[in-house]
């Protein structure tokens, strides 16, 4: 409390001012207290756990971490010497199964497992009176070495069949070798020349690879990690090995050959953690030394530390809190004044994206929602403007001047020819056609009548083309009472004859067909005229314009602008889900499918309700 008193009698003119400002009950004021006395709140509880919790959790970290350590060198030490274990059974298996070590097959065998491991310093074969049998590389035995009395000898001559483990020494068998070692024996009864013979193996491998896994380990900064032989309490390995020797320095190590896990000592005047490990399978034991003044310290900084943290947590969590409401604030202003805009008909305004993240997207979408309605204003304006276009087209199309011109052309040469049922005939399809094409102004009409006016075209077509090609209508019941736009068959029919029918040598055949698939209604014109390839397939409903110039629709009879706007006429009408198919193969024929949804209305209220 003392501290937040301090803090305001310090807190800047400005920022009083500021505060001054804000109004009661406001969203600003709102957020700033509340989050203050929340941050305050939560610190104070924090602090209050974490002060205790730290310290112990700082304690228990050095028990685990030391306990893993030592646990860790211990299993390295163990597979080491699995791996050697391993080792020797292999050079005893390649040195002593058929009793004969003086083969030059057993040299190279010896050859390769020497160098593919540095750390084997020599392999030796003694009979059971200490002499040399065979040793590898090959090198003299000194004449002081009595090797009978030697600590591995003998551990292998009392034990037989039982592999050893010395401790590390110097290497005094062989002339000229002073290398730091551990010797593995095992007394061995082997077959030679047909007799028994007991001898001794011996490996020595090299200690550095034992030293370097134990002088890497390090306990804080004072702590460390030393070997012991669990049969005498031997040092076998220690960082300080040097002042062991000399009496300058010593280890509980009575303490730890009775121990299994972790006991303090205070035996060097200083309080220590001793953590014992043993390694299975050698007799030795690993000792972890950390000392407890370390973690004394550890927790005082930790509680200095965590002080320091909360007292500017606090801090920050007045200031933090006064620019977090005024930044929240800003942009909700600035949004309700956008807002406002656009209540009084401006529709060019727009956010800047600016401020939180949500306060960002929640602008970014208000931008969005404004350029969507900017673009359905436009698309309005687009869309009626081709409904006008398409209606004229269509209109246009009702009463095609070139069609009625080669249709009365034709009546007049059959008058001529004195065809009168002919003429009848086609004078009576053609004043049909023109009824259902006008249909009273309507945009839609019913199926049935859409193929009446199909029939009639194709009628006329048939005797202007001297009947070359023959024509079917096949529709099911339910579809000709649907509705659809009127005038959908006829450029697709004119298409099939000018570019399907006219240049085929035999007679052709055009099929309508209507049918209700599913809430589809699918209207079909198929021909088996001269086709067209994939590619010119692809390109008829393309929003590119190119197949108006060499495609089977072209721009010449302008049946392609026609096939197009059919196409567009029922996607604008019915939704872009619907339109023309197009399936066509070379010498083969083209089928055309009209996909539209099933209306049992007109097609104005289908519209509506669209």
């Amino acid at each position: 409390m003392k501290l937040s008193l301090l803090k305001r009698k310090e807190t800047p003119s400005f920022l009083r001012r500021w505060m001054k400002g804000i109004q009661a009950g406001s969203i600003q004021s709102i957020i700033m207290w509340s989050f203050s006395v929340f941050i305050l709140v939560i610190v104070a509880i924090v602090a209050v756990l974490l002060y205790d919790k730290f310290s112990r959790t700082a304690e228990q970290n050095v028990f685990l971490s030391t306990q893993q350590i030592v646990d860790q060198v211990s299993y390295n030490l163990e597979d080491y010497v699995d791996g050697m274990a391993q080792l020797y059974r292999a050079i005893e298996e390649n040195m002593l199964a058929d009793g004969q070590w003086d083969d030059d097959q057993v040299t190279r065998q010896l050859d390769t497992i020497m160098s593919s491991r540095d750390d084997i310093v020599s392999i030796g074969l003694f009979d059971d009176q200490g002499s040399l049998l065979r040793n590898h590389p090959s090198m003299p035995v000194r004449e002081s070495a009595r090797v009978s009395q030697q600590s591995w000898f003998h551990s292998a001559m009392r034990v037989s069949n039982h592999l050893s483990f010395s401790l590390p020494h110097v290497q005094n068998l062989y002339d000229d070798t002073y290398k730091w070692v551990v010797s593995m024996s095992k007394g061995i009864t082997v077959v030679h020349d047909g007799e028994p013979m007991h001898v001794v193996l011996l490996v020595d491998i090299n200690f550095k690879k034992i030293d370097e896994l134990s002088s890497r380990i390090s306990l804080g900064k004072r702590g460390y990690v030393y070997i012991i032989d669990e049969g005498a309490g031997n040092i076998v390995y220690h960082p300080q090995q040097q002042l062991i020797y000399m009496g300058l320095r010593n280890e509980s190590v009575e303490k730890a050959l009775t121990s299994s896990d972790s006991y303090i000592d205070e035996s060097a005047g200083l309080k220590r953690l001793n953590t014992v490990k043993s390694v299975v399978n050698i007799g030795w034991k690993v000792v972890g030394v950390s000392y407890l003044d370390e973690i004394m310290t550890t927790r005082e900084e930790m509680n200095r530390y965590l002080v320091q943290v909360v007292a500017v947590v606090l801090v920050l969590a007045v200031l933090i809190s006064l620019l977090l409401s005024a930044m929240l604030t800003r942009p909700i202003r600035r949004m309700g004044q956008t807002m406002k805009a656009v209540e009084r008909g401006d529709f060019n305004v727009e956010l800047p994206l600016k401020g939180p993240l949500e306060v960002v997207q929640l602008s970014s979408r208000f931008n969005l929602m404004l350029d969507k309605i900017r673009q359905l204003m436009r698309q309005i304006i687009v869309e009626q403007e081709s409904k006008r276009k398409y209606e004229l087209e269509a209109l246009q199309a009702q009463i095609n001047p070139h069609f009625l011109y080669n249709t009365l052309n034709s009546v007049v040469r059959m008058v001529g020819m004195s065809k009168n049922e002919e003429v009848i005939t086609m004078i009576t399809s053609l004043s049909k056609l023109f009824r259902i094409s006008l249909s009273k102004g309507k945009t839609s009409i019913t199926v049935g009548e859409e193929l009446e006016h199909a029939r009639h075209y194709l009628t006329i077509q048939q005797m202007r083309f001297k009947r070359k090609f023959d024509f079917t209508i096949d529709a099911d019941e339910a579809s000709l009472s649907c509705f659809t736009l009127k005038l959908v068959l006829q450029p697709l029919i004119e298409n099939a004859i000018v570019h399907g029918i006219e240049y085929m040598v035999d007679e052709g055949l055009i099929r309508i067909s209507a049918r209700v698939q599913g809430d589809m209604l699918v209207l079909e014109v198929a021909d088996n005229g001269v086709g067209m390839p994939q590619q010119k397939v692809e390109s008829i409903l393309a929003d590119t314009q190119s197949y108006k110039d060499e495609s089977r629709i072209d721009s010449g009879s302008g049946s392609g602008v026609a096939v197009r706007n059919v196409h567009d006429r029922i996607r604008l009408y019915y939704g872009i889900q619907y339109g023309l198919e197009f399936e066509s193969e070379q010498e083969e024929g083209t089928t055309v499918r009209v996909y539209i949804p099933v209306m049992r209305e007109t097609g104005e209220e289908a519209r509506d309700d669209e």
